[in-house]
């Protein structure tokens, strides 16, 4: 068993459940103005980066949900079947991603076939700054709740938020490099990756369900 979930209390257990829920009470929504912004901005500007880039702020708000309805259930029916809503909560956000990656990957190889540019890329610059410091601080409180109660699901929507920094950054070089060169490919090129990132995290998602090492099953 994890070693910090096996050294706490049930006071401490408690509190930090309480934090889980706040987190991914948060998560929901601020990633469902951010995903919601990104796709209105990235459609009116013809930016497909930033319109992906919401989609995976959407995915996040379907991995927040999952995450606040494993919190919930543990705290009313006690841990004896957190198992079993852990690895839900995984199950959930793989398909998310795995949806996300394949929206991407065919929305990216569209957009290449009829040469599509996009007008303008401000709006992908001030969205991922934003973002970044955000998610950075979201992340850092993830992983240490997580790793506090031994909870393999929280921890994976902590690498969520993890992919969001990285999608941010893509994001923003590739925002930046349209704004300087007017390369329309470089739009193309950072959905490619957003898919990618995507794909992986979904993968890692279904692993750990698999090797069934939810709830601190893991050997330390």
């Amino acid at each position: 068993m994890n070693n910090y979930y096996q050294g706490a209390n049930t006071d401490q257990q408690h509190n930090y459940y309480k934090i889980a829920l706040y987190l991914a009470i948060f998560t929901v929504f601020y990633n469902m103005l951010e995903g919601l912004a990104s796709v209105f901005l990235g459609i009116s500007d013809n930016c497909l980066t930033l319109s992906g880039f919401g989609a995976d702020s959407l995915i996040e708000v379907v991995s927040g949900f999952g995450i606040l309805q494993m919190v919930l259930r543990i705290r009313i029916q006690g841990t004896e079947q957190r198992n079993q809503f852990e690895k839900k909560a995984l199950r959930i956000t793989g398909v998310a991603f795995y949806l996300l990656a394949a929206g991407l990957v065919l929305t990216a190889a569209y957009n290449g076939y009829v040469c599509h540019k996009p007008e303008t890329t401000f709006w992908g610059v001030v969205i991922s700054l934003i973002s970044i410091v955000v998610m950075a601080l979201l992340l850092l409180m993830k992983l240490r709740t997580g790793h506090k109660l031994g909870s393999e699901a929280i921890i994976a929507d902590a690498h969520c938020t993890r992919v969001c920094i990285y999608m941010s950054v893509v994001l923003l070089v590739t925002s930046i490099i349209f704004e300087i060169t007017g390369f329309a490919w470089i739009d193309i090129a950072g959905t490619i990756g957003l898919a990618w990132f995507s794909f992986s995290e979904g993968r890692e998602c279904f692993e750990k369900v698999k090797n069934n090492i939810c709830c601190g099953c893991h050997k330390t």
